[in-house]
């Protein structure tokens, strides 16, 4: 029987002329790469509002304090002439917000919310709190800043209302333990979501998932480390396949193989499919959007195509 994600909610499509609001929930951002990237996105047609604080520097390495950063984050939802929320970088600092988001004015509000590494913990929140389908997709200033930042086809495919498309080798794909698996999409930075495994925002998994994981600047051992935390947390018994993201920004080609090894370790007891280096998240290229909280098909059984499906559309029309 065909996986469904039953319950997500759908926030609705981006059109021509969608208007997005740029919102920095984590660090500051680099004002030239911000408006660089909004730049970009007037150039693709939308429309922005610009958060209130989201070009802050301070407190510390933040985009503002934590009231004046949960206030724009808020007010983005509030806003009925915005349409989309969009962040500009990472960094650190979601976490902090997660005591104070108000999910009665998010599920009542529902639209796409865009960014990820340190974003991974308000991913986890909106799908915990909300039920709402996110995207785990490139940013204002850390992608949008740059002409080949985003990946577009994957971009347009989850935000605009398509479904029946796939990733594949060419999205940088690639199989180290074959096999067929079904699930509903879900997952993040790694870091980030071991870190919150134990707290009242740790990540939920339904039974048939597909996880996602990625990061940046890890060792093979710290990846075997964090595989092996969360393995402990019975969170992996929910699985059915894991995808990893690109690892370039983890390890030296002439690692890979190597890398390879310490994850089918890691994961000799998982007895699902396992594929790596798909091209979203910390990437050096394109980025590829991911919309989380939909139905996949993972496809790794064909040598040389592996195959990432999406059953379902990640929008509402």
């Amino acid at each position: 029987m065909r996986t469904s994600s039953a319950g997500v909610v759908r926030p609705r499509a981006l059109r021509p002329g969608s208007t997005l609001a740029v919102v920095s929930p984590a660090s500051a951002a680099k004002l030239e790469r911000v408006q660089q990237g909004i730049e970009h996105l007037h150039r693709l047609g939308y429309k922005t509002v610009t958060g209130a604080h989201a070009l802050s520097r301070g407190p510390l390495y933040f985009a503002g304090s934590l009231e004046e950063r949960l206030g724009d984050l808020h007010a983005a939802f509030a806003d009925p002439a915005i349409d989309g929320i969009v962040c500009t970088r990472g960094g650190w600092g979601s976490a902090e917000l997660l005591p104070y988001l108000d999910a009665e004015l998010i599920r009542k509000n529902p639209k796409p919310f865009i960014g990820y590494s340190d974003h991974t913990s308000l991913h986890c929140w909106l799908a915990n709190e909300a039920k709402l389908g996110t995207f785990y997709g490139p940013m204002v200033a850390a992608d949008f800043s740059r002409e080949d930042g985003p990946e577009m086809r994957s971009w347009r495919h989850s935000l605009h209302d398509a479904e029946g498309w796939s990733l594949g080798a060419a999205d940088g794909l690639r199989v180290i333990r074959p096999g067929r698996a079904e699930g509903v999409l879900t997952g993040g930075c790694l870091a980030i979501y071991v870190e919150a495994l134990g707290t009242p925002y740790a990540p939920r998994m339904d039974a048939n998932s597909i996880l996602f994981l990625e990061d940046i600047g890890v060792k093979p051992y710290q990846w075997d480390r964090m595989l092996v935390h969360l393995r402990y947390s019975g969170l992996l018994e929910k699985a059915t396949g894991i995808v990893f993201g690109d690892m370039q920004q983890c390890v030296a080609a002439e690692e890979f193989e190597f890398l390879d090894s310490v994850i089918l370790h890691a994961l000799r007891d998982f007895p699902g499919p396992i594929a790596i280096g798909l091209r979203c998240g910390h990437v050096a290229a394109s980025n590829i959007t991911l919309p989380l909280g939909v139905a996949c098909a993972l496809d790794l059984t064909v040598e040389g195509n592996p195959q990432m499906h999406f059953l379902e559309a990640a929008v509402a029309s």
